[in-house]
Parts: structure tokens; C-alpha cells; sequence
């Protein structure tokens, strides 16, 4: 069963037991913008405990603020449909959840808690009737983004929804209408009480929807950028040398690859390519012969990892975009690479996110491809078995050889590795032979 028939099977069972039902928020936005919806939402005046009865097998998530999760099966998994009571929400102390929750008797009543007029729309997922009670319809054809009611309220009830303004508004190409753009402005230092998980996710979400350029123009117009990302803010205004950056500051080239980064992508590789300069900003300097950034990539490293710590990534995200970062610069030197060290090179976990960056990177400065063609030509010419060989020598082979085992092994084994990758022997006596030339064992004689 799809989401979509899924939805719709909730929408009439609560029907028929005499609740109404309606479709609701992202799901009819997406349905009337001819956008196939990610997940379904349905409103119902139904309370918890009777969505519960009707559906035994649910999830009460969020039964305290009227919300239950209704699974079901699809190939290849489930996926669940969320059903919330229509409610009035009185109070947001904590500025992200209701302090009290009074349960409604109509959708009108609903939507008016909803955060945008586009995201307030219901629908009949059965007839096809459009519900609107906020205007969105009208909205969604003139492309503006707008909180249903008073802005600042709306942004004082879930200090999230400001950067969801912003992302809603780039992914739809959408401009952000006066009153809602002037209080996110006002209000962008109160984002700092919102979690940094979901600060995070928002921020993965503006990079990964197709339209990250624009999206981070917005948060630097709405000063959202200052609070959330003071780091990548610094790098406006920061100049490069001409000869190989012709198109502008740090800021701008950032923007260049941002915008060259594809919906549904890789999480890793857009913070990667946000945060791949972000050492240049304190590493600056006009030295007698150009603007020079010494050092940026290892400051630029270990910022990313602040980063990915304050945004909670996960260890293998901050370490993949760490990488990603200290590495930026290493294809200009792939020509001179022995083979051994390219094939090393290749190794890198994700080998595909760091030759997509330098790829980018490129084509949003001197646009000169040729390093990415080099190495992308040489990986692939080379298989897969060779840039990952069997070891030929083991730990074991140098004991056998008369080596005692210690610190010793790591640059010996190093070596023979080396010398295998370089094709300098290709069969285990050949190896054997090589560290009884290159290490002779120093055996004890008593």
C-alpha cells in the first residue's frame, strides 16, 4: 500500500465512525502544487483515544498533544500516517511546545495554530475538495510565504518555524511576505532556544532540497545566518587572489558550490562543500605576492568538527565532512602522486563525495577540470583489487622472518604495502624478499 491510499483508508474509516477527516498541511500543499508528498497528515475531531480504538494498532507518540501514528505495510518497509485531534494550542512557554492543549470541534479552528498559510490547507482525499480557511491557495499562486496570523505570535509558539520560513521559502522559490520577513528579523537571536538537533535538521534539510544557495542567502538576509552559522557568515567579504578565484570573496564561491549541490543528496557532501573554505576567514593574510589562507585547511578541519559537534552530527557524519574538508586540496597534487599514494588517496572512505567537491569546487572558481578528469580517468583504469590488494606480508611474516613484534611493524608493513601498491613485486615470495632486503632482521645470538 502506498502513503497516499494509506492516508486516505484512515480518512474514510474515521468517516464512517462518524469523525470528520480531513487531509492536512504539507501533504495538500504538495498535492495541490502537483509535487508528489513525502509523508501524510490527517486532521480529525476524533480524540486520541478514539483514533486508538479504531486503529488498534497505533503509536501514541504524541497523544498529549492529540497525535497518534497510524502504520502500515508497503513493500519494502512501512511508513505511518499521523492523525492529530483538531486543537487550539494555549500558551508556548518553552516556545516549542503548547502549553495546554483544548481540543477543537471544527478545521477552522485547527488551522489557525498551523505555522503558513500554504501549509494550512485541507483535502478531501477522497473527492478531491480543497478546504481553505487562510488563504493559502491564493498564496501558493502568487509564491509568498506567510505565517497564518500574527507573525510574531506564530514565531514566539515554535521558534523553529523562522527557519523553516526560510527553507520553506527556497525550496518553493518563494518570497517571504513583509510582516513575517521584518519578525524573523527581530527574532532571529531567540532561535538559540531551540534545540541544536533541530537547528541541524533544518539546516540539512535547506542543503539537501535543491535550492541551498537560496536558502542560505535567506538566512544571511534574515540574520538567521549570524546565530545559526557565524562561521560561514565570516566568509563574506573575505577576498581570494583573482588568478585563481576570479569569481569573488569566500562567500561567493560558497554560494557558487551550494548551488550546484542536488536535491536528495548526500548530507556529508553539502556540509562538506558549506564548510570546505571555512578556515579561510582567520587565516587571511595580503603576503608581497598574493592574498594567501596558510594553514586554512587544518584550521578549517578542526572548525568543521566544532561545527558537527554543536549540531549534534553523528561521529561518522563530523569525520566524513572532516575529511572531506582536510582533503579539498590534495588533487592538485594527484599528478605528482606515487602510485601507492593514489591509491591511498582512492581509499578514502566516500571516495565519490570528495571527487563531487573538487568537481564543484572547480567549476565555482577557475573552472579548469583537468585534475578532476585526471583522477577521475586513473580510478578509472584502475581495479577495484588493486587499489585494495590482499597484503602480501602480515604481521605474522615478519615474526617468521626473526622480527620481534613492536612499534617496528607499523613502518615495515607501511613499506611492503607500499611497494605492493607500486606493482614492485606481485607474488608472497617476492614480498618475502623484499623485507628480508630492505629489513634485515637483527636476530639475538646467545
Amino acid at each position: 500500500m502506498d502513503p497516499k491510499q494509506g492516508a486516505t483508508n484512515v480518512v474514510r474509516t474515521l468517516r464512517e465512525r462518524g469523525h470528520q477527516a480531513w487531509l492536512v498541511g504539507g501533504c495538500v500543499r504538495d498535492l495541490v502544487l502537483g509535487r508528489a508528498p513525502v509523508d501524510y497528515d490527517v486532521a480529525t475531531d476524533a480524540t486520541p483515544e478514539q483514533v486508538m480504538a479504531i486503529f488498534p494498532q497505533t503509536f501514541a507518540v504524541g497523544a498529549q498533544f492529540g497525535v497518534v501514528l497510524v502504520p502500515f505495510e508497503r513493500e519494502g518497509g512501512h511508513f505511518n500516517v499521523e492523525v492529530a485531534t483538531f486543537r487550539s494550542d494555549v500558551g508556548y512557554s518553552d516556545g516549542r511546545h503548547p502549553d495546554a492543549v483544548v481540543y477543537a470541534q471544527t478545521p477552522q479552528e485547527d488551522v489557525q495554530r498551523r505555522d503558513f498559510t500554504i501549509n494550512g490547507l485541507l483535502m478531501d482525499p477522497v473527492g478531491g475538495e480543497v478546504l481553505d480557511y487562510v488563504g493559502g491557495r491564493v498564496d501558493l499562486e502568487r509564491g509568498l510565504l506567510r505565517t497564518i496570523g500574527d507573525p510574531e505570535r506564530r514565531f514566539a509558539e515554535d521558534k523553529l518555524r523562522m527557519l523553516r520560513a526560510v527553507r520553506f521559502a527556497a525550496r518553493f522559490g518563494y518570497r517571504i511576505d513583509e510582516p513575517t520577513f521584518t519578525a524573523i528579523r527581530q527574532l532571529a537571536p531567540q532561535i538559540h532556544r531551540v534545540s541544536q538537533e533541530r537547528i541541524r535538521d533544518e539546516i540539512v534539510k535547506m542543503l539537501t532540497e535543491g535550492q541551498a544557495r537560496r536558502a542560505f542567502e535567506l538566512l544571511d538576509e534574515t540574520g538567521l545566518l549570524h546565530e545559526v552559522l557565524p562561521e560561514v557568515e565570516r566568509m563574506k567579504g573575505v577576498e581570494q587572489p583573482p588568478q585563481f578565484h576570479p569569481e569573488g570573496d569566500v562567500w561567493i564561491h560558497t554560494l557558487l558550490i551550494l548551488e550546484k549541490l542536488q536535491a536528495g543528496g548526500s548530507a556529508t557532501l553539502a556540509l562538506g562543500a558549506l564548510l570546505h573554505d571555512v578556515g579561510k576567514p582567520p587565516t587571511f593574510r595580503v603576503a608581497p605576492d598574493r592574498i594567501r589562507f596558510d594553514g586554512h585547511v587544518e584550521v578549517g578541519e578542526r572548525m568543521a568538527e566544532d561545527i558537527g559537534q554543536r549540531l549534534r552530527l553523528s561521529h561518522a557524519e563530523i569525520e566524513q565532512v572532516c575529511a572531506l574538508v582536510a582533503n579539498h586540496l590534495r588533487f592538485a597534487d594527484a599528478p605528482r602522486m606515487k602510485p601507492s599514494t593514489l591509491k591511498r588517496f582512492f581509499r578514502l572512505p566516500k571516495f565519490e563525495e570528495h571527487l563531487e567537491l573538487h568537481r564543484m569546487d572547480c567549476l565555482s572558481s577557475h573552472a579548469d577540470l583537468s585534475l578532476y578528469e585526471f583522477v577521475q580517468q586513473k580510478l578509472a583504469e584502475t581495479p577495484p583489487e588493486e587499489i585494495r590488494p590482499k597484503p602480501l606480508v602480515t604481521g605474522d611474516d615478519l615474526i617468521a622472518l626473526g622480527h620481534a613484534p613492536g612499534p617496528a611493524f607499523k613502518p615495515m608493513l607501511r613499506a611492503a604495502e607500499d611497494a605492493q601498491l607500486e606493482g614492485r613485486f606481485a607474488t608472497k615470495d617476492e614480498a618475502l624478499e623484499f623485507v628480508r632486503r630492505e629489513f634485515p632482521a637483527q636476530r639475538n645470538h646467545q
